[in-house]
């Protein structure tokens, strides 16, 4: 079987494999394992955080998928409890040392500080890419003013902003200010955590290519342009989330999915999340 490959997405300079693997609750030697089978099987683009607790497992699975280190899209996210420049070097250099690597490809700022001003911890994000610490550099969780207010700050180009991306929810407004920005959107939690095969527009869709209604749902992404971050330990699932692009969704099958939005369901919203924007 020859591994299954995503295009690459452009945004500020970065090129970004379109579909990644999410890693956040894969702990100890399921995580080494799912990493080591996500690569072999051809993706590209793995996505973990210091807040995960899995950095080395992350780096151990890269290192003995064999794959070159080159190939492959890692990124990982500093939280708000780091947001003040002297810990979030710290915490930058806990990182690269649980992953055993030189520098990542792309570091973020994982959410938002209440406490910390923005402008303080964008040039420790500055910073850490200057140092060659990472090759790029993005935020998680931002909204359109967070964006604003990031932008205003930065002295490097911000490649992208995580945030969750599912049809059943509308995040038309954010989406539109980082693409404004030049900012690919990367989508945590694309299939809503096993909510999508609920859904009976998705199944239906579904049926009709062939596919399962979570391969739909990662193909409304893809075919928006957003880069989707499903996470699985299963290989049969992490073969199935990347063989999503043999398909194409009609205009009519992306209007349905789209009518979906109007449940905004939003699965992640910790006491620590920032006002979000409405539509």
């Amino acid at each position: 079987m020859s591994a299954l490959k995503a295009p690459l997405v452009e945004a500020n300079g970065a090129r970004i494999p379109q579909i990644g693997m999410g890693t956040m609750t894969l702990k100890d030697e399921v995580c080494v394992q799912a990493v080591k089978d996500a690569l072999a099987i051809g993706y590209r683009h793995i996505d973990t955080a210091a807040y995960y607790g899995n950095e080395r497992e992350v780096g151990h699975g890269l290192r003995l998928s064999g794959v070159n280190r080159d190939e492959v899209f890692i990124t990982t996210k500093i939280r708000p409890d780091a947001a003040m420049p002297d810990d979030f070097a710290r915490v930058v250099d806990q990182c690269l040392e649980n992953l055993k690597l030189p520098q990542v490809d792309l570091l973020l700022i994982h959410w938002p500080s209440k406490t910390v001003p923005i402008k303080l911890t964008v040039g420790a994000l500055c910073k850490a890419k200057t140092e060659g610490k990472t090759r790029h550099i993005g935020v998680s969780n931002f909204t359109t003013a967070l964006l604003d207010e990031a932008w205003a700050a930065t002295t490097e180009p911000l490649v992208c902003n995580q945030i969750e991306v599912h049809p059943f929810i509308n995040q038309d407004k954010v989406i539109a200010a980082s693409r404004k920005r030049g900012m690919a959107v990367v989508a945590y939690v694309p299939i809503a955590r096993g909510k999508v095969p609920g859904s009976e527009v998705l199944e239906k869709i579904g049926k009709a290519h062939g596919k399962s209604p979570a391969q739909v749902s990662l193909r409304y992404l893809v075919q928006l342009g957003l880069i989707p971050i499903p996470r699985t330990a299963t290989p049969a699932h992490l073969k199935e989330n990347l063989d999503v692009f043999d398909f194409v969704l009609s205009d009519g099958e992306m209007a349905a999915l789209k009518r979906l939005n109007a449940n905004n369901m939003r699965v992640v919203n910790p006491p620590h999340a920032p006002v979000w924007d409405t539509v």
